[in-house]
């Protein structure tokens, strides 16, 4: 389920540079927990899923690694290794445990998660 950029209610979870390249932290936002991922690429991404892992059971996604799977960019549970799906919360081995998505962006240097 992805949630609408525009009907957003925006939160500044943190400073862009309180996450490393590549890497993501867990925020809270109106009282769940939020994975938020920096991308190291010229256009500085950031996107935010749900930081539960339906397969595992454990508040773990922000601590999975960031890759790609063709055109895809996913991160991978660090549990049971399936991949979610950055852009959509798709989980690519187990399609009915997707995830939330959140509507994220960058702004003055600080990153926003629209719930």
């Amino acid at each position: 389920m992805h949630r609408d950029n525009l009907n957003a209610n925006w939160t500044t979870v943190c400073e862009l540079d309180d996450i490393v390249p590549n890497t993501g932290v867990c925020a809270l936002l109106n009282g769940e927990a939020v994975a938020v991922f920096r991308l190291n690429d010229s256009e500085q991404r950031v996107f935010a899923v749900s930081n539960f892992d339906p397969n595992s059971n454990a508040s773990v996604l922000s601590r999975g690694l960031i890759g790609n799977l063709g055109e895809r960019i996913v991160v991978a549970s660090p549990i049971y290794k399936h991949h979610f799906d950055l852009q959509t919360g798709e989980c690519l081995e187990a399609p009915e445990h997707s995830i939330a998505t959140y509507p994220a962006r960058i702004e003055n240097g600080k990153v926003l998660v629209g719930a």
